[in-house]
């Protein structure tokens, strides 16, 4: 199992352009950056299936990258680095990364760990993954068993989610459902609203919440949701 897109930071060029081609070859969608401030300046940092990080970057450590990265996305993250030590593999496991290969490693042992990680970010059964809203109740279920409380404008908002099935729902259609004008998304209205859901989750459970947006066009939830 692979990813359908990938990140790939890295400011070692010659690798990073032969790590990509191998990669592309396998039929993986590859966007490079050369440090974490040009990554982070993308009109979607977040939006990548898997992502792929030296730890010796320019400007923003490859750690704190990764701390970065796991506030907002739960895809995969291997680190490939010449920086080897004890200390800094339990560093980078405990920013978040899934796992950890010294330079110099073969392309195809950086696709058999992708591969590994894949499995974990997509077990074979996406119930286990699921969040479960109750349109009755109001509440929202984490894959954790953690209940969110929701008001209504949150519960609107998760059933186009659900209703999305993991696409993104563009910000008109949002404010369609929410029976809300132009004047309200003008003022920032929807990103307040969308920031605020965000927010109740994250207070509810530790979990990574898989709610990201798509800059200039809307919001997706990446993980399936089951409605009753």
């Amino acid at each position: 199992m692979l990813p359908k897109t990938l990140t790939l930071i890295d400011d070692d060029r010659a690798y990073s352009q032969g790590l990509s081609r191998f990669l592309q070859g396998l039929g993986i969608a590859v966007t490079t950056f050369a440090d974490g401030r040009e990554f982070l300046a993308h009109t979607d940092p977040y939006g990548f299936d898997f992502y792929i990080a030296d730890l010796m970057l320019p400007g923003i450590d490859g750690t704190e990258l990764i701390r970065v990265l796991r506030l907002r996305s739960n895809a995969g993250v291997l680190v490939v680095s010449g920086r080897a030590s004890a200390d800094t593999f339990k560093e980078v496991v405990r920013a978040g990364a899934d796992m950890y290969l010294t330079k110099p490693v073969k392309f195809e042992q950086v696709a058999l760990a992708i591969e590994a990680v894949q499995r974990r970010v997509h077990p074979a059964d996406p119930v286990q993954n699921a969040w479960r809203l109750d349109r009755r109740a109001g509440q929202l279920t984490a894959p954790d068993g953690a209940v969110v409380d929701l008001s209504e404008t949150d519960r609107t908002l998760m059933e186009c989610f659900a209703e999305a099935g993991g696409e993104v729902v563009p910000r008109e259609t949002l404010l369609q459902r929410l029976g809300r004008a132009a004047d309200f998304e003008a003022s920032g209205g929807l990103n307040g609203a969308v920031f605020r859901l965000r927010r109740r989750i994250e207070r509810a459970t530790p979990g990574n919440v898989p709610l990201q947006t798509k800059s200039g066009v809307g919001y997706v939830f990446r993980a399936p949701v089951r409605a009753q």
